[in-house]
């Protein structure tokens, strides 16, 4: 089969896309063969070296796949071949062939499009985890996204709005603003003067929560503009600055900053991760959210693609396929 292989940590165009062994599943193991494999800005850091975890090299980059199981384990329970799954890994799904702990797969809705589950795993799951456990947004309040026309952004500007929330969209061009509140931002602004129109559109109360995946400049500047009690989730650091915070401000604006990661909850709290996909599920087959499929793009072209995304110049989710 063909794969994207990590041989050394290194500049994305050093990706090769090779033959390697079909997999054989053991124990609990299942063989997904992929409809979609999600994207994610996290896969780029993973193959530079510069994420949380270094896997062991060589490595198939990708923590998304949707499609049909074609090889269970002997100890597989849930599933059966044919059966149409998404499932969440630390890499390895950037493959014509993936394998995966049975554990990790959720059933797919007969109705739900393969790109769209994928969608639904860390971009979505990510945005839900932070919004529903870490910040405990609650209908009324504020909520502030940067980043919105990513695939992260956009999926907490439609979950924000499914959970009640008025939300102002932050995004860097006129396209991904009017991108942002076609998906349910009641605003959006750029970042020339962020702490002015957030003082503006807030009656300088600040907002109750900022989902901030973009860090650097952005991040001083809402660090600055939040409201008493609010929170502010530390998602990512997509302008490549990790920034300061002065403490000082959640002592004297009385709110906490909270930090979001989605990888470490899935592991730490599968129970509630589940019923988080399962609601998530729920959402997207009944039109409470629709994850933005913005292009499907060839395995071939899996470096390419996180090229674009690191350079923040692609907007909702990009899949893979084989």
């Amino acid at each position: 089969m063909k794969a994207i292989v990590c041989e050394n940590y290194g500049p994305l165009d050093k990706l090769a896309y090779k033959e390697v062994d079909d997999p054989s599943p053991a124990g609990s193991q299942v063989v997904i063969r992929p409809d979609a494999i999600g994207v994610n800005y996290p896969d780029g850091l993973l193959v530079q070296g510069l994420y949380q975890a270094k896997p062991n090299l060589p490595f198939v980059p990708g923590m998304e796949a949707a499609g049909e199981i074609v090889a269970l384990g002997p100890d597989a329970e849930r599933f059966r071949r044919g059966d149409r799954v998404v499932a969440s890994m630390e890499n390895g799904a950037y493959a014509q062939r993936v394998l995966v702990e049975e554990a990790a797969c959720t059933a797919l809705p007969e109705d739900l499009d393969a790109g769209a589950a994928c969608a639904l795993l860390c971009g979505y799951g990510t945005a839900h985890h932070a919004l529903k456990q870490r910040a405990t947004l609650q209908p009324g309040e504020t909520l502030l996204v940067l980043g919105a026309a990513g695939a992260t952004g956009l999926a907490a500007v439609q979950i924000g709005q499914a959970m009640g929330a008025r939300v102002i969209a932050v995004a860097s061009s006129e396209d991904k603003r009017a991108l942002a509140v076609s998906e349910g931002a009641e605003v959006a602004i750029g970042y020339d003067d962020l702490r002015g129109d957030i003082k503006r559109l807030t009656d300088s109360k600040g907002v109750d929560v900022a989902f901030d995946p973009v860090g650097g400049e952005a991040f001083e500047a809402v660090s600055r503009s939040m409201a008493w009690n609010g929170r502010l989730l530390v998602i990512g650091f997509a302008s490549g600055t990790i920034p300061q915070f002065p403490v000082n401000l959640a002592l004297v604006k009385g709110y906490s900053v909270v930090g979001v990661f989605w990888g470490a909850f899935t592991r730490k709290e599968p129970e509630v991760f589940a019923d988080n996909m399962r609601e998530l599920m729920e959402w997207a087959t009944t039109g409470q959210i629709e994850p933005h499929v913005s292009e499907r793009a060839p395995l071939a072209d899996a470096a390419d693609v996180l090229k674009r995304i690191h350079a923040r110049q692609t907007t909702g989710k990009i899949v893979l396929v084989p």
